[in-house]
């Protein structure tokens, strides 16, 4: 059972009064460049103009200029849904995080969000937590346009026997049909074996009889089960998630119900590429209803992936419970009595829960389960781009403590002429910087060091009271019994021009490890290698204006030219073994590299990839941890030839137009 539940110079600086950068929260709108989808049977859902050979779906970013389209053929517009079956916010972040810097369009609809606010009694929509340095992310979740209160629910739909019933119904001990207009019965289960209404008494056993009697029944379950409930079981403790409670399981459904059409509008109406159902997902009867309502808007023209995340690992188990504390079901509680409502509500899904697999494979239903938060992978016909992307990100998944520093190379000689691309050596300036960089990464080394070895020192599994956090329950593989901190190796990684490499010249390769990759090579400009920006602007006006329209599709003309979709792509392999590694990480490489970076790490939308301001003589710090990546900035000051901390850094778009 899982723990969850659920670009003139290189160095322009930014103007100080340059507004960060945040995310659009509008969706992106579907141009004429339709994507491929899989390959099912016409139906009415679909244009009968052609069947597309493939579900590799073209990213939400326009084409390059200069890319020519292979596909001839008109093809439907595609989607795809995660269900996320516990999965759990952390994973959930880091899944929407990728497919979004890979240019598909992904929103996270968390249900837990809509039904704290139905609960809250509250029409009005909850406000997105800010994240740090004043970002929204394209993971962050999206308010409701339609949750309302509790009672706008209930009324709604409760009270007035509305037929969009949620699965899981029991009627005299068998299941009915949700999507059955003939059952208007409230979900789920009441023991109607002692009913206290005379009609409910006379209800046959086999649950046949005539419709009336069957709507008065409907009335009599209003009457005395609803009516009667006391309103504390409302309270989104332990008992309100009690399969048992009939309101509470009520709201639940429909509120899943309701965030799913969200889903849907949001693929088919708003030109989403992904949608991640974000919920509990736990039982047979939950998963139906999310196929079927698919099937029911959009037939057989949506991928469907379902996700599961278990937990068999005591210690992971009890750490994620533990995280779970500082969640806003339980923030601000008495963490005792918090951990212990949880571990009850995690006994309710138990009742009901019904792990992914079996049913799934007798209907050929593409699955992952993730056991032990990447521990083993257990696929099951995952077919086409986005499914398999999905599968190899989590492949390549781990939660070591560990840091990743981005930074440029030092000022090169091309630098101070203005210059783009080529491969010049570094100024003098940039000599001091590369000084400078090797023994702050060192000290850094040596802090963090201190710091682990403390952590390690206050972690105990299970954990006690008194721990001010939860524990890495990675302290806990390092052999039997040792929960200490293990020096992590120190990973220096340059491109294959000179100024990346001689950054990282000083280095010692007995205590770093030092690698050269031409992934992190710098934006190749092609004709214009070599080049500034006034003369491109004056020798190449067309070329020119084409780039200040569209910077990150735009590709140089010429031998080995490109745009930053291309950077992207070569830099998708880097980023998966970031991911997967244990150890730290420095990156040293150039401008368009590091935006393209920190994008990905700090879940920016992609059209102000190309605009991110990354001047020379700044450092990037990214720690990832459960709830999100902590980010810092640091500036190299050539005065005392040392990084200093800039407090509440923001990225920023480059004010230049040359940038």
């Amino acid at each position: 059972m899982s723990s969850y539940t659920a670009a003139v110079s290189e160095d322009t600086r930014a103007s100080e009064h340059a507004p960060p950068i945040k995310e659009n929260i509008m969706p992106h709108s579907r141009g004429s460049n339709a994507s491929l989808a899989a390959p099912y049977p016409p139906s009415k859902y679909r244009s009968s103009i052609g069947t597309a050979l493939t579900d590799t779906p073209a990213t939400t970013a326009p084409n390059s200029p200069r890319i020519r389209e292979i596909v001839r053929q008109p093809s439907s517009a595609y989607g795809y849904i995660l269900s996320v079956a516990d999965l759990g916010r952390y994973i959930t972040k880091k899944i929407s995080r990728y497919l979004n810097w890979l240019q598909h369009d992904t929103r996270i609809f968390n249900v837990g969000e809509r039904r704290r606010v139905a609960v809250r009694g509250s029409s009005r929509q909850p406000t997105p937590a800010k994240p740090t340095n004043g970002f929204r992310r394209d993971f962050d979740f999206r308010p409701s346009l339609t949750t309302g209160s509790l009672n706008d629910i209930l009324n709604r739909k409760f009270l007035s026997g509305s037929p969009t019933l949620a699965p899981g119904i029991l009627v005299n001990g068998r299941d009915v049909d949700p999507g059955s207009t003939d059952d208007l019965l409230p979900p789920p289960a009441v023991d109607t074996d002692k009913p206290t209404d005379p009609e409910l008494r006379a209800a046959p056993p086999d649950g046949t009889g005539s419709s009336s009697s069957k709507r008065r029944s409907v009335e009599a379950l209003r009457v005395n089960t609803v009516d009667q409930l006391e309103p504390e079981v409302l309270e989104q403790t332990a008992d309100f998630f009690d399969p048992e409670n009939i309101k509470a399981a009520y709201i639940r459904e429909q509120v899943a119900q309701e965030t799913l059409d969200e889903l849907l509008d949001y693929i088919l109406e708003q030109g989403g590429s992904v949608g991640i159902f974000d919920a509990t997902n736990n039982t047979l009867k939950r998963r139906q209803m999310i196929m079927k309502r698919i099937r029911e808007r959009a037939g057989l023209e949506l991928g469907v992936l379902f996700l599961e995340s278990i937990c068999f690992d005591k210690q992971l188990l009890e750490s994620n419970m533990r995280l779970k504390l500082s969640g806003p079901d339980y923030r601000d509680q008495d963490p005792v009595i918090a951990l212990a409502d949880f571990k009850k509500r995690r006994s309710m899904y138990e009742k009901t829960y019904v792990p992914v697999g079996e049913y799934e494979e007798r209907n050929n239903q593409p699955y992952v389960q993730m056991i032990d938060v990447g521990r083993k992978i257990v696929s099951h016909r995952i077919q086409g781009f986005l499914s398999a992307q999905t599968v190899y990100y989590l492949l390549n998944f781990n939660l070591s403590p560990r840091q990743i520093w981005i930074t440029r190379h030092g000022e090169s000689l091309d630098n101070l002429s203005g210059k783009i691309g080529g491969d010049s050596d570094l100024s003098a300036k940039g000599e001091a910087y590369a000084k400078a960089l090797t023994m702050f990464m060192q000290h850094e080394r040596q802090m963090w060091d201190v710091r682990q070895e403390d952590k390690a020192r206050l972690t105990h599994f299970p954990p006690i009271p008194g721990d001010v956090t939860p524990p890495n329950p990675d302290y806990s593989r390092h052999g039997e019994g040792s929960y200490g901190h293990i020096h992590s190796s120190f990973c220096v990684w340059t491109s294959m021009l000179k100024r990346s490499v001689q950054t990282a010249q000083y280095f010692d390769e007995e205590e770093f490890e030092v690698k050269q990759m031409r992934m992190l090579d710098e934006l190749n400009a092609g004709a214009m290698e070599g080049m500034t920006y006034g003369e491109i602007k004056i020798k190449h006006k067309h070329e020119y204006e084409l780039r200040k329209k569209n910077k990150i599709a735009y590709r140089y003309p010429g031998a080995g030219g490109e745009s930053y979709l291309d950077i992207i792509n070569r830099l998708r392999a880097v980023i998966v073994e970031v991911e997967r590694m244990t150890d730290h990480v420095l990156l040293v490489g150039h401008r368009s590299v590091a935006r393209v970076l920190l994008a990905y790490f700090r879940g920016l939308k992609h059209e102000d990839i190309a605009d991110l301001d990354v001047p020379l003589g700044m450092l990037y710090m990214l720690e990832p941890k459960p709830y999100g990546v902590d980010f810092k900035a640091y500036r190299y000051n050539p005065e005392t030839d040392w990084f200093h901390l800039v407090p509440d850094y923001e990225l920023r778009r480059a004010t230049s137009e040359h940038e």
